[in-house]
C-alpha cells in the first residue's frame, strides 16, 4: 500500500484520531500558531490533508494527493489544489508561507520538496515544518510499531539535525525552532528549541542563494 493509498483508505480514521487526541492536536497547532508571521499574506498548506491545521491557523490554500483528503478540506473551504510535494502545482515567488505539517514523513524525496517549496515562496518567505522527531520517545515509538500502523507503515522520520541539514541545503535560514509533546510536562507547554519534545516545529526563512 503506497503513502497515499492509506490516506484514501483510512481518511475517516485519520479525523478521528484528533478527535481522540486533542490535548496533543491542540498543542501541535499552538506551537504552530506562534510561528506564524504577525502580518496576513498569501499563505499555503502543503500536505493540506483535511484540513486540520489550515482552518484554525487561517490557511485558505493547500496541496494534496489525496482525493478523499482534499474533499473533506474542500468541504471546509479551503482551496486545494492536487499534486504532490516535489512538483507543486503552483507558481514561483508567490506565496508569503508554506506550511507542511508532518508532511515531510511521507513524501518520496526531502530534498526535492524542499527545493520546490523555496521556488514558490517569495524572497524573505517563510517554510514552517512541524513533525515528530524521531529521536524523541514519541518518535521512537513509532518507529518501533510502525508495522501496526495504516499510516506510519511507509512513513520516514527524521532527527530535527537531519531536517535543519535539509532545510540549510534547499537554501532556508533558519529563524525560529520550537517543541512541545514534552515528557513529564502538561501537553499545553511549548519550549524554544529542541531536544526535549516530540513534535518539533522548525521556520526558516527564503535567502537569496547569489
Amino acid at each position: 500500500m503506497s503513502k497515499i493509498e492509506a490516506f484514501e483508505k483510512y481518511a475517516d480514521s485519520y479525523d478521528k484520531w484528533f478527535d481522540k487526541n486533542s490535548g496533543v492536536y491542540n498543542s501541535e497547532v499552538e506551537v504552530i500558531r506562534q510561528l506564524l508571521p504577525s502580518s496576513k499574506g498569501k499563505w499555503v498548506e502543503v500536505g493540506v490533508g483535511s484540513g486540520k491545521f489550515s482552518v484554525p491557523l487561517g490557511i485558505k490554500v493547500g496541496v494534496e494527493p489525496s482525493e478523499k483528503m482534499a474533499t473533506k478540506a474542500k468541504e471546509l473551504g479551503i482551496k486545494v489544489f492536487s499534486g504532490i510535494a516535489e512538483d507543486l502545482p503552483l507558481p514561483d515567488n508567490d506565496f508569503d508561507l508554506v506550511l507542511m505539517v508532518t508532511t515531510i514523513c511521507f513524501v518520496d524525496d526531502i530534498n526535492r520538496s524542499f527545493q520546490e517549496v523555496r521556488r514558490v515562496l517569495k524572497y524573505g518567505g517563510s517554510i514552517i515544518v512541524g513533525f515528530v522527531d524521531k529521536e524523541s520517545d514519541l518518535g521512537r515509538e513509532y518507529l518501533k510499531n510502525r508495522d501496526k500502523s495504516n499510516f506510519y507503515k511507509n512513513a520516514a522520520f527524521f532527527s530535527t539535525e537531519e531536517v535543519l541539514k535539509y532545510l540549510n541545503d534547499a537554501g532556508f535560514g533558519i529563524t525560529k525552532i520550537r517543541q512541545t509533546l514534552i515528557a513529564g510536562k502538561s501537553q499545553e507547554t511549548i519550549l524554544d528549541g529542541y531536544g526535549k519534545g516530540a513534535f518539533v516545529v522548525i521556520k526558516g526563512e527564503k535567502m537569496d542563494l547569489q
